[in-house]
């Protein structure tokens, strides 16, 4: 083997690196050439997606996309040591915060990580933040991630955990058409993920795929014991044919905040002679099925209408009036319910 001189390892640009028969790497310079770039990148897009996000590691809110990033070394990228949840911004309103705030942070206590702030200050950001975006309909995402400092496995030596969320500018309107589902063969996660909202979405997005793969629109979990359990990443319901609503018992799945309103929200219909009975229960595959209606349950849907399971109609294969009775009953509830579900965003 030649041995190596480095008086002849000569660059003609240094901003370039590589050898004879390699594509060149470039070598940024100064964080201004690279913002630079991220600059370029976003420059073709006409309207931006992501109006405003917050980093506690930045310590404020952030408009430029170009900056709307999070450490590589931070826990929930390389070790995926974070918890997230989400909220509907719907005419100038976010809809069920709070619920979904509550779930946020007992999904971190189970995951082991500690808040930067206290609840009251997750909250303000989140309200200030929609408030700078100028968003009127779209939704939230936030998240708490162990921290950034190193690769270890554990976070022990972290400096601080870490508070990052962002304003999704995109429509959000009733679901009116009905779509197919499959069963997913990608195992589903065991209750202890299942039923905390990590980041660790591997079989979520598998299994989703796996339905687009067999031109469906998602898929439909089915527990170890044959129970219907959720969709990859929403919950789902069914109208019996003797007009009872039925939700799959929240031990093993996540436990859906709209979800849960819809369970609220039912009885009316109840009351109106049009249901027979709102309840959680375990239901096989085969009932499952034989239900005259079904439904995915999720907080931008809310309700989206499915009419066929493994290529077999459900009821007779058509939107059920039923299903728009009780999405017309949620929609109401995101448009024009009561203050504790709706938190007024003060505008800038």
């Amino acid at each position: 083997m030649d041995s190596y001189d480095s008086s002849t390892d000569k660059r003609s640009d240094a901003s370039e690196i590589g050898s004879a028969g390699d594509s060149k790497v470039h070598v940024f310079s100064s964080s201004s050439e690279l913002l630079d770039k991220l600059h370029e990148q976003w420059s073709s897009v006409k309207k931006q997606p992501f109006p405003a996000m917050y980093s506690s590691v930045f310590g404020g809110i952030i408009l430029d996309p170009a900056m709307m990033v999070i450490p590589i070394d931070d826990h929930m990228v390389h070790r995926g040591h974070g918890v997230f949840d989400t909220a509907v911004v719907l005419d100038g309103y976010l809809y069920e915060l709070d619920v979904h705030l509550d779930r946020f942070l007992r999904s971190a206590s189970q995951a082991k990580i500690s808040s930067p702030f206290p609840r009251s200050t997750l909250r303000s950001i989140l309200i200030q933040m929609t408030a700078v975006s100028q968003c009127k309909k779209g939704s939230l995402r936030y998240w708490l991630s162990a921290g950034p400092g190193n690769f270890m496995l554990s976070p022990a030596s972290c400096p601080t955990s870490a508070f990052y969320a962002v304003v999704i500018d995109e429509d959000i309107s009733q679901c009116r058409e009905g779509v197919k589902v499959v069963t997913s063969t990608v195992p589903m996660k065991s209750p202890l993920f299942a039923t905390m909202k990590t980041v660790n979405y591997l079989p979520n997005v598998l299994s989703i795929l796996e339905a687009e793969e067999q031109g469906a629109f998602a898929s439909i979990w089915v527990d170890e014991e044959g129970y219907v359990a959720e969709g990859p990443n929403v919950n789902v319901a069914f109208i019996t044919r003797e007009k009872e609503l039925i939700l799959p018992i929240f031990d093993k799945i996540l436990s859906g905040c709209t979800a849960k309103r819809l369970l609220q929200l039912a009885p009316k219909l109840v009351e109106q002679g049009l249901l027979k009975s709102v309840k959680t229960a375990n239901l096989t595959v085969e009932e499952a099925k034989g239900a005259a209606e079904m439904m995915y349950v999720g907080s931008t849907l809310p309700l989206l209408p499915i009419i066929a399971w493994d290529d077999q109609p459900i009821g007779d294969g058509k939107v059920g009036e039923l299903t728009m009775a009780l999405s017309d009953l949620v929609w109401e509830d995101m448009v024009a319910g009561p203050e504790t579900q709706r938190v007024r965003v003060p505008y800038v």
